[in-house]
Protein backbone atom coordinates (compact mmCIF):
# COMPACT_ATOMS: atom_id res chain seq x y z
CA UNK A 1 0.00 0.00 0.00
CA UNK A 2 1.62 2.97 -1.11
CA UNK A 3 0.52 6.32 0.01
CA UNK A 4 1.67 9.91 1.91
CA UNK A 5 0.40 10.06 5.42
CA UNK A 6 -0.19 13.13 6.88
CA UNK A 7 -1.32 13.58 10.70
CA UNK A 8 -5.06 14.47 11.72
CA UNK A 9 -6.27 16.25 14.58
CA UNK A 10 -8.51 14.20 16.55
CA UNK A 11 -6.31 10.69 16.88
CA UNK A 12 -6.37 10.11 13.07
CA UNK A 13 -4.55 9.69 10.12
CA UNK A 14 -4.58 11.46 6.69
CA UNK A 15 -3.58 9.03 3.58
CA UNK A 16 -3.77 9.60 0.15
CA UNK A 17 -3.84 6.54 -1.92
CA UNK A 18 -5.05 7.02 -5.87
CA UNK A 19 -5.48 11.09 -5.40
CA UNK A 20 -8.08 10.02 -2.95
CA UNK A 21 -7.87 11.50 0.83
CA UNK A 22 -8.65 7.96 2.74
CA UNK A 23 -8.82 9.15 6.97
CA UNK A 24 -8.50 6.61 9.80
CA UNK A 25 -10.62 7.47 12.52
CA UNK A 26 -9.95 6.43 16.08
CA UNK A 27 -11.58 9.30 17.78
CA UNK A 28 -14.18 11.57 16.11
CA UNK A 29 -15.15 12.48 12.62
CA UNK A 30 -17.91 14.89 12.13
CA UNK A 31 -20.52 14.83 9.91
CA UNK A 32 -19.81 17.60 8.02
CA UNK A 33 -16.10 16.84 7.16
CA UNK A 34 -17.90 13.55 5.85
CA UNK A 35 -20.21 15.81 3.88
CA UNK A 36 -17.29 18.01 2.41
CA UNK A 37 -15.64 14.37 1.73
CA UNK A 38 -18.76 13.46 0.27
CA UNK A 39 -18.50 16.18 -2.25
CA UNK A 40 -14.70 16.24 -3.58
CA UNK A 41 -15.49 12.22 -4.41
CA UNK A 42 -18.60 10.52 -5.19
CA UNK A 43 -20.71 13.81 -4.20
CA UNK A 44 -23.64 12.28 -2.43
CA UNK A 45 -21.73 9.66 -0.17
CA UNK A 46 -18.30 8.39 0.82
CA UNK A 47 -17.05 5.23 1.13
CA UNK A 48 -15.72 3.56 4.76
CA UNK A 49 -14.40 0.20 5.95
CA UNK A 50 -15.35 -0.76 9.65
CA UNK A 51 -13.16 -2.96 11.73
CA UNK A 52 -15.79 -4.14 14.26
CA UNK A 53 -12.84 -5.18 16.64
CA UNK A 54 -10.94 -2.54 17.08
CA UNK A 55 -13.92 -0.28 16.79
CA UNK A 56 -11.87 2.22 14.38
CA UNK A 57 -13.07 3.14 10.31
CA UNK A 58 -11.69 4.32 7.53
CA UNK A 59 -13.03 6.98 5.14
CA UNK A 60 -13.01 8.29 2.13
CA UNK A 61 -11.43 5.30 -0.60
CA UNK A 62 -12.04 5.09 -4.13
CA UNK A 63 -12.78 1.75 -3.39
CA UNK A 64 -13.66 -0.56 -0.06
CA UNK A 65 -10.87 -2.19 -0.56
CA UNK A 66 -8.10 0.77 -1.06
CA UNK A 67 -9.97 1.16 3.00
CA UNK A 68 -9.52 -2.20 4.17
CA UNK A 69 -5.98 -2.68 2.74
CA UNK A 70 -4.80 0.54 4.37
CA UNK A 71 -6.63 -0.92 8.26
CA UNK A 72 -4.97 -4.13 7.25
CA UNK A 73 -1.14 -2.47 6.79
CA UNK A 74 -1.59 0.44 9.09
CA UNK A 75 -4.09 -0.95 11.97
CA UNK A 76 -2.71 -4.40 12.33
CA UNK A 77 -7.02 -5.18 11.04
CA UNK A 78 -7.80 -8.66 10.59
CA UNK A 79 -9.78 -9.26 7.34
CA UNK A 80 -12.97 -11.35 9.03
CA UNK A 81 -13.80 -7.97 10.85
CA UNK A 82 -13.50 -5.71 8.36
CA UNK A 83 -17.14 -4.48 6.46
CA UNK A 84 -17.53 -1.99 3.54
CA UNK A 85 -20.51 0.64 3.97
CA UNK A 86 -21.27 3.91 2.60
CA UNK A 87 -22.41 7.09 4.55
CA UNK A 88 -25.22 9.80 2.79
CA UNK A 89 -24.53 12.24 5.38
CA UNK A 90 -27.17 14.54 3.92
CA UNK A 91 -29.72 11.72 4.83
CA UNK A 92 -30.61 10.94 8.42
CA UNK A 93 -32.33 7.53 9.94
CA UNK A 94 -31.59 4.52 8.22
CA UNK A 95 -30.93 5.78 5.54
CA UNK A 96 -27.83 7.69 6.16
CA UNK A 97 -25.96 4.19 5.82
CA UNK A 98 -25.93 2.01 3.21
CA UNK A 99 -24.69 -1.53 4.05
CA UNK A 100 -22.76 -2.17 0.84
CA UNK A 101 -19.72 -3.37 -0.54
CA UNK A 102 -17.64 -6.44 -2.26
CA UNK A 103 -15.02 -6.28 0.75
CA UNK A 104 -18.34 -7.66 2.41
CA UNK A 105 -18.34 -10.90 0.28
CA UNK A 106 -16.67 -13.01 2.48
CA UNK A 107 -18.39 -16.92 2.13
CA UNK A 108 -15.90 -18.49 4.94
CA UNK A 109 -17.57 -16.24 7.19
CA UNK A 110 -21.00 -16.63 6.52
CA UNK A 111 -21.52 -13.72 4.61
CA UNK A 112 -22.32 -14.07 1.07
CA UNK A 113 -23.49 -10.98 -0.40
CA UNK A 114 -22.70 -7.46 -0.60
CA UNK A 115 -25.03 -6.46 1.80
CA UNK A 116 -24.05 -7.22 5.49
CA UNK A 117 -26.33 -10.43 6.11
CA UNK A 118 -25.96 -10.73 9.96
CA UNK A 119 -28.00 -8.76 12.07
CA UNK A 120 -25.71 -8.33 14.95
CA UNK A 121 -22.73 -6.88 12.39
CA UNK A 122 -24.97 -4.44 11.27
CA UNK A 123 -26.47 -3.59 15.17
CA UNK A 124 -22.40 -3.59 15.99
CA UNK A 125 -21.49 -1.27 12.70
CA UNK A 126 -24.12 0.93 13.96
CA UNK A 127 -23.10 1.74 17.53
CA UNK A 128 -19.71 2.33 16.23
CA UNK A 129 -20.56 4.71 13.43
CA UNK A 130 -22.40 6.52 16.24
CA UNK A 131 -19.66 6.72 18.65
CA UNK A 132 -17.04 7.60 15.49
CA UNK A 133 -19.23 10.61 13.72
CA UNK A 134 -20.34 13.60 15.56
CA UNK A 135 -23.86 14.88 14.87
CA UNK A 136 -25.19 11.20 14.59
CA UNK A 137 -28.11 10.40 16.95
CA UNK A 138 -29.46 7.12 17.99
Amino acid sequence: MRGNKVECSKGGHLFNINNMEIKIVKDTISKDELAEMAKEQFGDFVKAVVDIKKEIMAVGGELHADEEALLMEKEESEGEYLWGINFYPDKSGEEWIEFDSMVNIKPTHGNSSRGIDSPQIREKILKITQKLVDGVSS
